[in-house]
């Protein structure tokens, strides 16, 4: 049985428990010895652990286990740049006695995949505008089997199973209710810009069946989903016959969701629709961070410093009503 969750690791921890192995190297320290360098997760998140001082009769047993394996490991838990870190010192495949299952290990997005992709493609079919119909709709259709567990990112918001649907979800459900206070906004073309923003991260991420991923591709690091993305389109485009305005609207959009040349965005928003995009973007990573920096929070307590909330702690007011894990709510 699991003990001890990622969510719930503090400094100076002694645990004995499972994980699952979603990275895993040998690497030479500045001693010159062997470490084992792993990351490791489960259901609330994921936990960097190492193995310091690997010799080299360690190394068959250690050779052997691979990402996807789920673990037994005894440590100690310290902190590292602000986040908690496993000091292994045992560690062990499962066994088949251990009685665990993989689902154990998997953080998820909140609702079944299928009804998220469901969704989508509902909206897509209400949309007034054939070219903009077309091109959500066959994207949605074409990459629905890896849309289905596909993350959002490989570290940070929505790097879970389903994530990348659930963000879209999110951003088309908060987009169609600005579009109902914004009269000036285009529905059409603010659902497509969401169901289009990321759509290129399938091929940016390299990730497993289960929501997994161990980083970037080739095309990813040196590209990006952004650029990725734009040629993605215009590819696109041009096979549906769509008009070369709506086609360079809709690139656009892709190119400035970021923002910031900092962040991958050459151009910033240009019309109404692409800058709405953005901070539906943004809103929707700040709204998944907070929500897990709250989750099991006591009333009236600061959460720790959240790195991508610029290192802000995150509040609970007394009268606030309690925020559960997914599977727990």
């Amino acid at each position: 049985m699991k003990q001890y969750y990622v969510r719930d690791l503090k400094s100076n921890m002694e645990i004995i428990d499972f994980f699952m192995v979603r990275s895993i190297s040998v690497r030479i320290g500045t001693n010159k010895k062997q470490y084992l360098d792993l990351r490791l997760s489960d259901k609330t998140g994921e936990v960097n652990g190492k193995k310091w001082d690997v010799v080299e009769a360690e190394m068959p047993a250690l050779s052997a286990i691979k990402e996807g394996d789920i673990i037994k490991v005894k440590a100690q838990v310290s902190e590292w740049q602000g986040a908690p870190q496993l000091r292994i010192l045992k560690i062990r495949p499962a066994s088949a006695q251990d009685g665990l299952v993989a689902g154990d290990f998997i953080k998820a997005a909140p609702e079944p995949s299928e009804e998220m992709h469901a969704y989508l493609v509902a909206a897509a079919e209400s949309m007034r505008d054939e070219d903009f119909r077309r091109i959500a709709l066959k994207l949605l259709t074409d990459n629905k089997q890896r849309l289905l567990y596909y993350p959002a990112a490989a570290k940070n918001h929505h790097a879970e199973y389903g994530g990348l649907l659930w963000h879209m979800k999110r951003m088309l459900m908060a987009g169609r209710s600005l579009c109902r206070v914004y009269d000036l906004l285009d529905e059409d073309l603010v659902m497509t810009g969401v169901i289009i923003h990321d759509m290129e991260k399938l091929n940016e991420i390299d990730a497993d069946e289960n929501g997994a991923a161990s980083g970037y591709s080739t095309r990813g690091q040196l590209l990006g989903h952004i650029v990725q993305g734009v040629t993605m389109i215009d590819e696109l485009c041009k096979e549906l016959g769509v008009p070369e305005e709506k086609a360079l609207v809709l690139e656009h959009m892709v190119l400035s969701h970021h923002y910031e040349p900092d962040f991958g965005s050459p151009k910033k928003p240009m019309f109404p629709e692409a800058e709405v995009l953005h901070y539906l973007d943004i809103l929707d990573a700040r709204m998944y961070d907070m929500e897990e920096a709250l989750i099991g929070l006591q009333p009236g307590n600061f959460s720790e410093r959240v790195r991508t909330l610029d290192g802000r702690k995150v509040y609970r007011p007394s009268f606030a009503p309690e925020i559960l894990p997914a599977d727990e709510a």
